[in-house]
């Protein structure tokens, strides 16, 4: 069992990924495996609306200069994955949308590669904003006939400056129930 997450934050290391790590600390307590890809420095291009990935299925994206589609065959490999991001202006970066957007088509038209997988959404917020960026990643994960476990409370944590979050007790609680309810329907989906 494993879990690939992908954290769409410009800054390697900070909010995003301590809230992502809370949550790989319980499944790794569960023996689930868990891989981090960290965007931070990459440049992800958009889609381009070709239509190539749905005409040659080959389960790729034509657009190659760039790393989305290691992305997408981990994915498709995962049994859960888990997106990451801060909230810019009310909604994910730009990163984050563009490999969804992508790793989306080239999903769709290739057989449904995440149907069934389990999907979570992890967000990174300074005060507000955040639900919106939670919902459309969500929303991903639902048209792509994903399961999204529940939590506590939405996946959201709080903070600006590197390593903010770690005061934010709801936030972290909320990471933490969410791992063992992702590890649990990861377990019961394997047998």
């Amino acid at each position: 069992m494993k879990v690939v997450a992908i954290n769409g934050s410009a800054r390697k290391d900070g909010n995003t990924t301590i809230l992502i790590r809370r949550v790989f600390s319980v499944l790794e307590s569960e023996g689930i495996e868990t891989e981090l890809i960290q965007l931070a420095g990459e440049q992800i291009h958009g889609c381009t609306a070709c239509g190539i990935c749905r005409k040659v299925q080959n389960k790729q994206c034509k657009i190659v200069n760039d790393n989305v589609n290691v992305y997408i065959e981990k994915m498709a490999m995962a049994d859960g994955i888990i997106l990451g991001s801060p909230t810019y202006f009310s909604m994910m970066s730009s990163e984050m949308k563009a490999l969804i957007d992508r790793a989306g088509f080239v999903a769709r038209g290739n057989g449904d590669l995440f149907k069934r997988k389990v999907g979570a959404a992890v967000v990174a917020v300074r005060r507000a904003g955040g639900i919106p960026t939670f919902d459309a990643i969500n929303n991903f994960f639902l048209i792509s006939q994903m399961i999204v476990p529940g939590s506590s409370y939405w996946n959201v944590g709080i903070g600006l400056a590197k390593g903010d979050v770690e005061k934010d007790e709801e936030g972290l609680k909320t990471m933490y129930d969410l791992g063992r309810n992702m590890a649990w329907l990861i377990k019961k989906l394997k047998t």
